[in-house]
This record gives structure tokens, C-alpha cells and sequence, in this order.
């Protein structure tokens, strides 16, 4: 018998992650840089774990209607975090720096792994690490949106 991926296959149809732990993290790089043709493969997957010590990259995309198992091309770097408190993020989740509100989660790129994930936000307008005035030992947060 063959696998399905439950989500792929529209098997839910309900949100089946009722109530899940914030991710908490620093940022350990912060970023400057555009592309216009990343050519970023999203999984099909929606969620991933995301384990206490790990680092991963921070991406952001304003093409509105990324999503799992899209591609993106258009993003903006904002850098490298360190988890400090892991739990499983999803597509849709809220992402804070410092306690502000600055996309929600499109999708994850496996183009690095093993060595880390790309994590793809979605916002209106694509900035970076630089512009947005981030350092060494800012505080990144993933929740479910309220």
C-alpha cells in the first residue's frame, strides 16, 4: 500500500492542530539581500518539527498566494535563528520579532538540509534583515494565529 500524504489528499477538514507551543528563538545572522528567481521548491508538507539547538534560515515572500508545495521565487533574507524552545510549526502560523507581528509562515525549502531548513514567510512587502533594523540576539516567536 502506497502512503498518502493527509494533506495533500484533502483528507482534514478541520485545522487538526487544536492548541501547539510557541517556537522561541534569537537571531544568531542577520541578513541583507534580494532575489527575483529563487526558484524555491515548497514541500507538500505543512508542518515541520522544529527542534530545541537548531538553526534555520529566515526568508521572506511577498507572492501573496505561497503556499506548501509551491514554488517562490521573490524573497527577501532576513537571517539565521537559533531555537530555543522547539515545537512543530505550521503553514499559517504568526511570526513575531520582538513581540511585533512581521508575516505568517507560507512554507519550508529543503534546498540546505541536513545542514538547515529554509522557513518562507509571507508579508506584503519584502524587506531584510537590515532594513528591518534586526541584531544579534533578537527575539523570534511562531504561534498559532488567535
Amino acid at each position: 500500500m502506497v502512503a498518502i500524504d493527509p494533506y495533500k489528499a484533502g483528507m482534514f477538514k478541520t485545522d487538526p492542530y487544536v492548541v501547539k507551543r510557541s517556537i522561541k528563538g534569537e537571531l544568531v545572522v542577520v541578513l541583507d539581500g534580494y532575489m527575483e528567481n529563487r526558484g524555491l521548491k515548497l514541500i507538500a508538507p505543512i508542518s515541520r518539527c522544529i527542534l530545541k539547538n537548531e538553526i534555520h534560515e529566515l526568508l521572506f515572500t511577498d507572492e501573496i498566494d505561497a503556499g506548501p508545495g509551491m514554488s517562490v521565487d521573490k524573497i527577501s533574507y532576513l537571517g539565521f535563528f537559533e531555537v530555543e524552545q522547539g515545537s512543530v510549526m505550521v503553514s499559517g502560523d504568526e511570526v513575531f520579532l520582538n513581540n511585533q507581528l512581521i508575516g505568517h509562515i507560507a512554507g519550508f525549502d529543503e534546498t540546505h538540509m541536513p545542514n538547515h531548513l529554509n522557513i518562507i514567510m509571507k508579508r506584503q512587502n519584502r524587506l531584510t534583515g537590515v532594513e528591518l533594523g534586526c541584531s544579534i540576539g533578537d527575539t523570534i516567536t511562531f504561534q498559532k494565529p488567535k
